[in-house]
């Protein structure tokens, strides 16, 4: 099982989450590309640690929404979307090759991860440059990227709370964000073990997902992440980052890091 986080959410003076310590415990790092959070340096300084604890990059996208960090939904023409998605992975890419390291996968982030009328868009983008999408089981971005011949990675939310029809509770609705951490790592190892989770109304509901999500702004992340992997070791399942060999990295392959 993968463990991933979103990171690099911070801009300029402002800082949200404990990027070093998510990056010690996930196994694949989703750095926003600074258009929905994140800036050059931030890119940088979380690339550089992904490459010190071995956890893979992925481009974590949105739309051009710092104000509202890319939760707000906002209308765009299909192509420019695309090019801004395309634009924000090309950035990552970049920094990322500065620290050794490639960009394995792409994840959209906030409202666009919701969105249907701007899936293909997304799925264009992602032909574009080369990379898997991470997204939810049974969404219609999973359908249209696995329709167009991308890897599909299918993700879980161990810190949010679910629908009965498996899709996620909306942030705006009481208890959509779960914060104790007992309870996370409940709903972490029926995912990873059982490849379920319980909706808000007690509905069992199969949940096949190959990586699972911790949000590095949920208060305690940390803490969090570090009990979710040590019950996910405790149960026996491995944790290992989804992209390997698999994955075709965009910008070429990796190269040492400079001493």
């Amino acid at each position: 099982m993968d463990l991933n986080a979103d990171l690099g959410e911070g801009f300029g003076q402002w800082s949200l989450g404990d990027d070093d310590g998510l990056l010690a415990l996930v196994t694949s790092a989703n750095v926003a590309c600074g258009f929905h959070a994140g800036d050059a340096g931030i890119m940088r300084r979380v690339c550089a640690g992904a490459a010190e604890h071995g956890v893979a990059v992925g481009a974590q996208v949105g739309y051009r929404d710092l104000a509202g960090f890319g939760r707000r939904k906002i209308a765009y023409e299909l192509p420019q979307l695309r090019d801004e998605l395309i634009y924000q992975v090309g950035a990552l890419v970049a920094v990322a090759r500065t620290e050794g390291v490639a960009v394995r996968y792409l994840k959209p982030h906030g409202a666009l991860y919701h969105s249907v009328e701007h899936v293909p868009a997304i799925v264009e983008a992602a032909i574009e440059v080369g990379l898997p999408v991470l997204c939810a089981p049974e969404s219609v971005l999973a359908t249209a990227a696995g329709d167009a011949n991308i890897r599909v990675v299918f993700e879980g939310f161990a810190d949010r709370a679910y629908r009965p029809d498996g899709t996620l509770l909306p942030r705006d609705k009481p208890g959509a964000v779960i914060g104790d951490t007992e309870e996370v790592v409940a709903r972490a190892l029926i995912m990873a073990v059982d490849q379920r989770v319980i909706a808000v109304d007690g509905t069992v509901v199969p949940h096949n997902v190959d990586s699972i999500c911790v949000h590095g702004d949920t208060p305690g992340a940390v803490t969090i992440a570090r009990s979710v992997r040590a019950a996910l070791a405790a149960a026996g399942v491995p944790l290992e980052n989804f992209s390997g060999r698999e994955a075709r990295a965009a910008g070429g392959p990796e190269r040492p890091r400079r001493s």
